[in-house]
């Protein structure tokens, strides 16, 4: 695990500079993974790591879909729930994203535009029951990093409270 925390340190490294994590990381991030499901279950820990990680891509792919996370945030999230037993991987992705969703409302509220982008959050909704289909989700330029996460330091948070006994 402490293989993880120091692959998901460098990704929020990357994340918060570059605003992007490169794919090389996550690669090690897999294989890293493969070889502690492997050391910790034997051979049926390694299609255990696959098979987990790749449900949490899946269930998160229509979310990157839209534009509101990134295939990077996608990736790292399924790569990192991997390394936790099958019981926490669900409840760990639901930490990640709910620490992400309070350092949204923190920055709205900072940047006093919680109005105008909850505006543009039901009329995103009232464009997509209009057209019954799911669309991009609208950001500007200025909006973009306004209202974007790193979903790294999360992430990040999220395995330390599960390492830390929270959950």
């Amino acid at each position: 695990m402490a293989v993880l925390c120091l692959l998901l340190t460098a990704a929020c490294g990357f994340d918060y500079y570059k605003r992007k994590i490169p794919n090389g990381l996550v690669a090690v991030l897999v294989l890293a993974g493969i070889a502690f499901r492997f050391r910790r279950d034997g051979m049926t820990g390694v299609p255990l790591y696959l098979g987990e990680a790749a449900a949490i891509v899946a269930l998160l792919y229509s979310f990157y879909k839209i534009g509101v996370l990134g295939a990077g945030d996608v990736k790292l999230l399924g790569a990192a729930a991997g390394y936790l037993p099958f019981n926490k991987i669900f409840l760990f992705s639901f930490v990640s994203l709910l620490i992400a969703a309070i350092i949204s409302l923190v920055k709205l509220s900072v940047n006093k535009n919680f109005r105008e982008r909850l505006g543009i959050f039901f009329g995103y909704l009232e464009d997509i029951s209009k057209k019954g289909a799911l669309q991009s989700y609208p950001k500007t330029g200025r909006e973009k990093k306004s209202a974007s996460v790193c979903l790294s330091g999360p992430v990040l948070l999220s395995l330390l409270l599960y390492l830390g006994g929270v959950y």
